[in-house]
């Protein structure tokens, strides 16, 4: 995440719950796929539970994304 976003998510996350909850589940789902990484080996159902949680954590960044930029507008027209 670039710093600007890290700044933007920093000033809005106690507002918005919405938020809150992807950004935690982001990091939930990081810390998993970590996890799986770490591993020399994967079984076929934990290939297909790592690419699940890549999809979902692909899913909840995109809707970071539109939250942020959300934000962003605000702030412009300020």
């Amino acid at each position: 995440m670039e710093k600007a976003d890290e700044e933007l998510v920093a000033r809005w996350i106690d507002h918005d719950p919405e938020l809150r909850r992807h950004i935690e589940e982001h990091q939930d789902f990081e810390r998993q796929l970590e996890e799986y990484n770490r591993r020399a080996y994967l079984t076929a159902d934990e290939t297909v539970e790592r690419r699940r949680i890549q999809k979902l954590k692909l899913a909840g960044r995109d809707r970071i994304e539109q939250i942020l930029a959300r934000y962003r507008a605000k702030e412009k027209s300020v």
